[in-house]
């Protein structure tokens, strides 16, 4: 420590007496803010180690908080996105379907024009076969099923020509095994 040496004088200890009690108030004001200081460190130093955890703690909590909003965003916009996708794919397939319509109306077209029977004229000339191999099995009157429009067109002339064509040769058989 610091020691003080007096020098000897009048006006000298005049002030000295005066700057006395102030000077020891300032001391000990001093001498407070220091200890109170060494407290506010040793209090730090024990109470620091909770107040460390307890930050950890919260850091933890609020970590596990805005990782569950961040996987509740991608599930939404992961099922926005399958919802598009999927409403694309039912776009596309109904485009794709009336693409196939459409195909498939201008094939018949180009078909018929060039004369080539459809599956309905198929099935009409069928029915009618089937019709007249009844009536010529059990010899009763032919009573067909009326053809549809697309099949008269293409159909009736051929089934006309076929069936009149064995009426006409039955007969000259008939003659020459006579």
């Amino acid at each position: 420590m610091v020691t003080k040496t007096h020098k000897s004088g009048a006006s000298k200890a005049g002030t000295s007496a005066a700057a006395s009690p102030l000077s020891g108030a300032i001391k000990d004001s001093a001498q407070q803010i220091w200890l109170a200081g060494l407290g506010a460190f040793s209090k730090a130093q024990a109470e620091g180690g909770k107040a460390f955890e307890t930050l950890v703690k919260e850091g933890l909590s609020i970590q596990r908080k805005t990782q569950a909003v961040a996987e509740e965003r991608i599930n939404e916009a992961t099922s926005r996105m399958s919802n598009m996708a999927s409403d694309i794919g039912s776009k596309a397939a109904g485009q794709w379907d009336k693409l196939e319509n459409i195909f498939e109306d201008r094939v018949a077209k180009a078909l018929n024009k060039l004369g080539v029977p459809s599956a309905r004229d198929i099935d009409a000339l069928i029915e009618r076969i089937d019709a007249l191999s009844a009536a010529v099995a059990g010899g009763k009157p032919v009573k067909a099923a009326a053809p549809r429009k697309a099949a008269a067109k293409t159909v009736a002339k051929p089934a006309a020509k076929a069936a009149a064509k064995p009426a006409r040769k039955a007969p000259a058989r008939a003659k020459k095994a006579v």
